[in-house]
């Protein structure tokens, strides 16, 4: 290595132990008969606080727009999709790969429940084998037509959520979070995970922020005082949504009717995701 060296290796036609090269590409291909044009990872730093939920809404949204939406669970050990949106039939397959399974208003999902024999077996399986099962999800799962897919990322930023980000190529993620000042701290840890694998951050989404009493129209603070804004101000990154804690919400998830549930806390999310629409046909196909 030369004394002069400006280690930008691109520009130099120097052979050095010192050369830096560039980080193999681990991200899969999707499908052959696949076609999807975004991808939105929705993520959080722990369990329980809302994640799926998002992720369903967020479909519904995209989905009411006119736009074909579909949901990789990614969440092998706690999945909550097809429950959410009442589906009670098995996914199939063809020769030619799997199929996921459509809701009544075309959001095509794909989730372990989907294939297992009971939907209340447990997943005992040991991490590789469910990192494996979350890329089978990807790469044998026929997505068609696909312009926006959200992954129901695992909790935390363990190694399924490391296999994840490497293996699939997203344009963002948007962060789930709810009041506590514990959640703040794990919240931190996940916006470290995203910043190192280098996938941009859409938002943040807070769940569980409020109540709306429907006798007085005032709002209390269940869970205490919000700590996202410092959040969003040390990491500097858009606050999207603030989600009240709505017995709608429970009813909607109980009777899988999460399609029918009226709202519009989510819009500044949904602006954000349609601006990743760079045009139809750029995808992973």
């Amino acid at each position: 290595m030369s004394d002069q060296c400006s280690h930008n290796c691109s520009s130099c036609e120097e052979t050095c132990n010192s050369r830096q090269k560039k980080p193999a590409d681990l991200h899969e291909k999707p499908h052959a008969m696949s076609r999807i044009d975004h991808v939105i990872g929705i993520m959080s730093g722990k369990g329980g606080v809302g994640k799926s939920l998002v992720t369903s809404l967020l479909a519904v949204k995209m989905q009411k727009l006119g736009y074909h939406a579909a949901i990789l669970d990614a969440d092998i050990t706690g999945p909550s999709i097809p429950k959410i949106f009442g589906i009670q039939s098995r996914a199939t397959g063809n020769d030619f790969g799997i199929l996921p399974v459509r809701t009544k208003s075309g959001i095509d999902i794909m989730s372990i429940n989907l294939i297992l024999n009971d939907s209340t077996d447990p997943v005992l399986w040991r991490g590789p084998i469910i990192a494996g099962t979350v890329k089978q999800f990807w790469t044998d799962v026929i997505w068609e037509n696909v312009d926006y897919m959200f992954i129901d990322m695992p909790p935390g930023t363990g190694d399924v959520a490391l296999t994840v980000f490497q293996s699939v190529k997203m344009d963002g993620i948007i962060i789930v979070t709810s009041p506590q000042d514990l959640v703040s701290m794990v919240v931190s840890k996940a916006i470290k995970m995203a910043e190192m694998m280098n996938i941009p951050i859409l938002g943040l989404i807070e769940n569980l922020s409020y109540f709306k009493c429907p006798d007085n129209g005032k709002e209390y603070k269940i869970f205490g005082d919000s700590h996202i804004e410092q959040i969003a101000e040390n990491y500097g990154i858009d606050i999207l949504a603030k989600v009240p804690v709505d017995p709608a919400i429970s009813k909607a998830c109980d009777r899988g009717a999460i399609e029918t549930l009226e709202e519009d806390w989510l819009e500044p999310a949904v602006q954000r995701i349609s601006e990743q629409e760079k045009g139809k046909g750029n995808g992973r196909s």
